[in-house]
């Protein structure tokens, strides 16, 4: 297939400073002089989108990189995105900045609960999840769901009777779920609301991949889903997992509810954070006025991936059970049949496949023997990884 982009040329980022390629090099030395390419946190091993690197070039050249705040067009850039690719319309006063997701659902917990409050988060779930409740002196209150024929589901009777206990009093929601890679459909979000209602919780909606959805799915924004939902969700979103923008620090909040938004600014600031970086307003504009294009292209990229893992593992480990990629671009795996500890699975990997990934356990108790690899990488790196891995498996196998 002829494409238009690049996601074939592999960029170095050894010595650049890259989290994961550092945090590789920690686990075993030998991955930097056998320069192998980390398959763990999720940012992605393609090309910056050409139109962003324009944008920034540009702006570089012609601005002063002094204090600044979010722009008309800006605001602009974010309501039409939201309304084009997500149906979901919004008004550039519910837009909040932040650093970053993760910050913001810190704050979140922080602003919109009392010490020892109860968060209910559905797990196995995005590890941060759970210092957020905890660094904040929060109870984490675990809702397990459920693999129902190979496809994970929300156990709604649980989660009703979590969130009947007067002492939890917030969802941190993940949309779509990270790890397993779950696109929630429309229904199962009705029935989510409809049980925070009931029981009035405030949902945190962590929907950062949003964008990044297979073919035959569907992302709902939970927010969209009726009057209630719009006002008591905060939502967060963000540019950086959609165009691999993480190193830019910008994230939008939207908060529809002007109390919930006002008590939400009194929280950033605490933290004294005040605007973004002036490039990383550039480069969201960027993405979301100039290369939508670019996405489709990646989404193609990342399912011919997903249908890669899947392929190689029938061929050679048919034990090994490669869940359907809904949305996100990290493949959740259950290598539970091999018989392994965590830790000896996480040595077979790493000493002697030379695959560094996200161990399932990172995301709770109910991933252990699991994997989460993140896919979003050129096909050449993935093919070896995955020959890599079976050569190892194959070994324990004799």
């Amino acid at each position: 297939m002829t494409r238009r982009y690049d996601f074939e040329t592999l960029v170095n980022r050894f010595d650049t400073g890259s989290f994961k390629y550092d945090q590789m090099i920690k686990w075993n030395k030998m991955a930097e002089e056998k320069k192998i390419i980390p398959l763990s946190v999720a940012d992605m091993e393609f090309k910056t989108p050409p139109a962003i690197v324009e944008a920034l070039k540009k702006y570089v050249e012609e601005h002063i990189l002094g204090y600044t705040g979010p722009t008309k067009e800006y605001n602009t850039s974010v309501v039409s995105w939201m309304k084009r690719r997500h149906n979901w319309e919004i008004r550039e006063k519910s837009i909040v900045g932040t650093p970053g997701v993760v910050g913001a659902f810190y704050m979140a917990v922080s602003a919109f609960t009392k010490p020892e409050d109860g968060v209910i988060v559905l797990s196995p779930v995005y590890y941060p999840f759970y210092s957020a409740v905890e660094k904040n002196g929060r109870t984490l209150v675990k809702s397990s769901l459920k693999d129902v024929e190979g496809r994970y589901r929300i156990d709604y009777d649980d989660l009703r009777e979590k969130a009947r206990d007067p002492r939890n009093t917030m969802l941190l929601f993940c949309s779509p779920h990270n790890p397993v890679g779950r696109v929630w459909e429309k229904e199962e979000l009705k029935k989510v609301a409809e049980i925070c209602e009931e029981n009035n919780l405030l949902v945190v909606s962590d929907e950062i991949h949003f964008d990044l959805v297979m073919p035959g799915h569907k992302h709902t924004v939970f927010a969209s889903l009726n009057d209630w939902a719009r006002e008591n969700t905060i939502t967060l979103t963000a540019p950086s997992k959609t165009f691999n923008l993480a190193g830019m620090h910008t994230s939008n909040v939207i908060i529809c509810n002007r109390e919930y938004k006002k008590r939400f600014l009194e929280e950033m600031s605490k933290t004294a954070i005040m605007n973004l970086n002036a490039l990383g307003y550039v480069a969201c504009r960027a993405a979301y006025d100039e290369s939508e294009d670019w996405l489709d292209e990646l989404i193609e990229v990342i399912y011919e991936n997903h249908l890669l893992v899947k392929e190689h593992m029938e061929k050679h480990h048919p034990e090994i059970k490669v869940y359907d990629l809904e949305g996100t671009y990290l493949q959740w795996l259950d290598l539970r049949s091999l018989g392994l500890s965590k830790d000896q699975l996480e040595k077979l990997l790493h000493k002697e496949a030379l695959v560094f990934l996200d161990e399932g356990y990172f995301f709770g108790e109910e991933g252990e023997g699991y994997e989460r690899i993140n896919i979003a990488c050129p096909k050449s790196v993935l093919k070896e990884a995955l020959n890599r891995m079976t050569d190892a498996i194959n070994s324990v196998k004799i």
